[in-house]
């Protein structure tokens, strides 16, 4: 078996061994949870399906690239199957003379150096079109988790900024409410200190004018006893006039008769002296 030949089998399991490592794929970053409603995530997993159609769309020209890149590679894969073709006759050729031997294993080795180098070349440009295409679709899908994780929190922001404004409008009418029960409990204080006030005037106006009327009847009462006691005394003085009167006519009138009585006597005895 010749040199290059084995140097081609060589290399070939190491290449493989290159792509298997290569092509692995790294874990995929944990995702926070972030609780949000149903058709929230919904609306999220369409945009965000979307935005990965968009970013599968530039993976494809990645892609396409990648594929352009290939096709080199197969170009420069020919381009060495040729050198090699053209190692082997110029192999052949120098079997014929020593010196065309050696220098056609020269040219042979550096044939093989060169095509070692195009197929290294070409693996490497394939292992960098298969990394750019899996950067491209892992960049895709960072960014679509990422969108729907903004647009989520967004959508929660909106949703607590509603919820707040709601609170603050339920808690604005309790005040207003809370208020207008204050105010009418003020008014109707104020209005049953004002009518206590006036009933209490009128209590007061009431109880004077009663007042006065007993104070009234009380004076009459006075003065019509004091009325009474001077008619009382007048009588009494009349009574006790007339009393006087009688008794001096009584005694005029006892005088009177005595004195008759004493002339009756000495009319009829006048020798008694």
């Amino acid at each position: 078996m010749p040199k290059k030949a084995k140097s081609k089998e060589r290399s070939k399991p190491k290449l493989n061994i290159k792509k298997s490592k290569k092509g692995r794929r790294a874990a995929p970053p944990k995702r926070r949870k972030v609780t949000v409603s149903i058709p929230a995530l919904e609306a999220a997993a369409t945009k965000a399906a979307d935005f990965a159609a968009k970013h599968e769309a530039a993976a494809a020209e990645s892609k396409g690239a990648a594929e352009q890149r290939r096709s080199d590679a197969d170009a420069a894969r020919q381009e060495v199957t040729k050198l090699e073709a053209a190692a082997k006759k110029a192999k052949r050729d120098a079997a014929k003379s020593a010196a065309a031997v050696k220098e056609a294993n020269n040219r042979a080795a550096k044939l093989d150096a060169l095509a070692k180098k195009a197929r290294r070349e070409a693996t490497g440009r394939e292992a960098a079109a298969e990394r750019a295409r899996l950067a491209a679709a892992e960049k895709a899908r960072r960014e679509a988790a990422q969108q729907a994780k903004r647009e989520a929190a967004e959508k929660a922001r909106l949703e607590a900024i509603e919820r707040a404004k709601r609170k603050a409008a339920e808690k604005a009418e309790r005040d207003a409410a809370r208020k207008a029960e204050r105010e009418a409990a003020r008014q109707a204080k104020r209005e049953a200190a004002e009518k206590a006030k006036i009933e209490a005037a009128e209590r007061a106006q009431r109880e004077a004018a009663e007042k006065a009327e007993r104070e009234a009847a009380r004076k009459v009462e006075r003065e019509a006893a004091k009325e009474a006691k001077r008619e009382a005394a007048r009588i009494a003085k009349m009574e006790a006039s007339a009393q006087a009167k009688r008794e001096a006519a009584e005694k005029v009138e006892a005088e009177r008769e005595a004195a008759e009585r004493a002339e009756r006597e000495a009319a009829e005895n006048p020798g008694g002296r």
